[in-house]
């Protein structure tokens, strides 16, 4: 892990503070930068947010999907929280805080956009940072490997039915369309264009090297990418944020609870299953971790850039690094019970 990406949350904070700042003296240039859009996809947003997700895609290797029949209780424990908890957990916690806990200090169409954040996090398991929370715990590469490609997978086909359920739920309107479109934007059709230029680099003689010296390269757009989005989102939202400066604290508070709730559930489990650390620990975290260019993606496009459901999804980004570089140290501390328990320290 570079010193850059150790300090991810001090800069992804430092770009929050120069967005506000920059929004509040020159809102007229961020109306306008906001008016670049087409079907309801900031144009400007779009590039920065393809700059995150390209270089992702680049590292998933779908024919590792192969050996996903060798140690299946991982990948079941990942599936399960992902799919069938996370998503479910996530819409009634939004619910019971922004519609009854919080309900003094929020009105109810600001509430139901705010839910409408937190519903597109908890659908959008992590596709990239996970390799990094893997290696910090020491998991086997392989096999988390396997677990980001099939979430992957499944996230194609079940992302927008499932938002579309819980936003159904939640008496928002869906557009479809611009679901549809957003996930073919930003997860199909980046994953065919990652795909094939993998393929292209490995193909070639040499090809572990020339991809690694690829994904080393573009790798700093991925993150200047996602510190421009958060200057930007937070450069239209930062009236909302100098006028309520509360806002921000009560959103990350069921942000919180997901995430240290969703972390205990997958990471017990596994223990009680008796899974091996180096799975378990890389297991629990993808669970607890967000795509969360995904669902920022997807809020600009269902909801628009100065929507309550973007700046819920910004918010993620901010609450999502101390979060996990926190549970990778309990984690850490934790690894000699699961090793003793599991029998074995490699399988």
């Amino acid at each position: 892990m570079s010193t850059f990406e150790r300090f991810l949350s001090l800069w992804v904070a430092l770009c929050i503070v120069a967005g506000i700042v920059l929004g509040n003296v020159f809102p007229t240039a961020f109306r306008v930068v906001a008016g670049w859009e087409y079907a309801s996809v900031n144009l400007l947003v779009a590039v920065l947010i393809w700059a995150m997700v390209y270089p992702m895609m680049v590292a998933i290797d779908f024919t590792s999907l192969r050996t996903v029949h060798r140690r299946p209780k991982g990948l079941i424990i990942t599936l399960v929280v992902n799919w069938l908890v996370k998503p479910f957990s996530m819409a009634a916690l939004g619910v019971l805080f922004f519609e009854i806990v919080f309900a003094d200090q929020i009105a109810p169409q600001d509430a139901g956009q705010y839910i409408a954040g937190l519903i597109l996090l908890g659908a959008a398991p992590c596709t990239a940072m996970v390799f990094v929370w893997s290696q910090l715990t020491r998991g086997d590469p392989n096999y988390t490997l396997v677990q980001v490609s099939l979430n992957d997978v499944i996230m194609v086909f079940a992302f927008a039915p499932i938002v579309a359920l819980l936003l159904g739920i939640t008496d928002l309107e869906v557009p479809w369309e611009t679901l549809l479109l957003s996930v073919v934007l930003y997860v199909v059709i980046p994953l065919v264009a990652g795909t094939m230029t993998r393929a292209a680099l490995v193909g070639r003689g040499g090809g572990g090297a020339r991809l690694a010296r690829f994904t080393a390269a573009v790798k700093p757009f991925s993150m200047l990418g996602l510190l421009a989005t958060v200057v930007l989102l937070f450069g239209f939202q930062g009236h909302v944020i100098v006028e309520r400066p509360l806002l921000i604290a009560l959103i990350a508070v069921p942000l919180l609870i997901q995430s240290y709730g969703i972390f205990a559930l997958a990471y017990a489990t596994a223990w009680a299953w008796r899974v091996p650390h180096n799975v378990a620990a890389p297991c629990a975290l993808i669970g607890t971790s967000n795509f969360f260019e995904l669902a920022v993606a997807v809020a600009i496009g269902l909801f628009g850039l100065n929507s309550g459901a973007a700046l819920v999804t910004v918010v993620g980004v901010l609450v999502e690094v101390p979060v996990m570089l926190s549970l990778v140290a309990l984690a850490n501390r934790t690894r000699e019970p699961f090793l003793e328990r599991a029998g074995t320290p490699a399988d």
